[in-house]
């Protein structure tokens, strides 16, 4: 396949890796102001990864219509204006495949709902999530992921191309969920961080239960399914992000309690605002997701906030 992948950043320089590994032509594309590409033009290396020289590095997307798959891994927040940009072009007859996780603040709209806004009918849609870190794939430590899409020959087609031994790949069978899901499970990051910060770190295990409990509300009342909150998509995806050295929503969380600048991206930020308005709009409540909000949002007391949730009133497990 010819392959472009648009985000030169820490996990669409991977994948652009990682596509070249599996045999595919690949392109991979950054703005001529980013900084992550002006370092992959000097020296093809942006401290993580190096790639080879087989992968063409460009500033343009003139190109685009010769690529038969597109892949996007940029900010969440930022997709619908680069969406909007894409549409004038008229693309036709292409898969897009999103490895991003988020929600969009103020429409609660999935990301694959933003992309099939601006898209013309003939191209397909896919999603990409699942664990892993691009410092542990580089050096060859396996995982698995999930792929998904409305169309069930994209799917298929996607799976067959694109698996290895590095990543194994499952069939997806709920956008819903697994998009909630995974946007989602960077808040419980973050909320994990604020815990490591206060050195509460052995209350993680309740973290994960209640936090994917919560989301598997809020993927049915959405008319998903529930079970997708435990699969690879949320519940699968905490090892990489609640424990994780690497995980920038858990670290943006405990630097957050130690009152500590963290100047990487933390799409629990933004995703947490997301899900609250969603948690109105289907009146499902989402205690671990409305405490980071307030914590983050309304300057709520972190200590306070975060004790409160363990002393809501008694109720069932389920």
């Amino acid at each position: 396949m010819n392959i472009t992948v648009i985000g030169c950043g820490r996990w669409g320089s991977f994948i652009a890796w990682y596509l070249d590994r599996t045999g595919h032509t690949v392109s991979l594309y950054g703005r001529k102001g980013s900084s992550h590409m002006q370092q992959f033009m000097t020296t093809r290396s942006n401290g993580l990864l190096t790639l080879p020289e087989s992968i063409a590095l460009t500033n343009t997307l003139d190109d685009l219509d010769k690529s038969d798959v597109i892949v996007i891994s940029i900010a969440a927040q930022s997709l619908d204006s680069l969406m909007t940009q894409l549409e004038a072009m008229q693309l036709q007859n292409k898969v897009f495949v999103l490895c991003m996780k988020g929600i969009e603040i103020g429409t609660g709209r999935r990301l694959s709902q933003i992309a099939g806004a601006h898209l013309d009918a003939s191209n397909k849609i896919a999603v990409w999530i699942g664990p892993g870190h691009v410092q542990e794939f580089y050096h060859g430590i396996p995982n698995c992921m999930v792929i998904d899409s409305e169309d069930e020959s994209v799917r298929k087609q996607l799976l067959e191309a694109f698996s290895s031994d590095l990543i194994r790949f499952y069939y997806g069978q709920d956008m819903i969920g697994n998009e909630i899901g995974a946007a989602a499970k960077n808040v419980i990051g973050i909320a994990a961080g604020m815990l490591d910060g206060f050195g509460l770190t052995t209350l993680k295990g309740a973290l994960m239960s209640r936090g994917t409990r919560e989301i598997a509300r809020l993927i049915a009342a959405m008319g998903g399914n529930e079970l997708s909150a435990y699969g690879l998509c949320h519940l699968g995806d905490y090892e990489a992000t609640v424990f994780s050295k690497f995980s920038h929503n858990r670290q943006f969380g405990e630097s957050f309690i130690r009152g500590e600048d963290y100047g990487q991206l933390a799409e629990g930020y933004y995703t947490v605002k997301a899900l609250v308005e969603l948690s109105e709009k289907y009146q499902v409540e989402l205690p671990i997701s409305k405490a980071v909000y307030d914590i983050l949002y309304d300057n709520a007391d972190p200590r306070m906030t975060l004790h409160q949730l363990f002393t809501r009133s008694l109720k069932n497990e389920f």
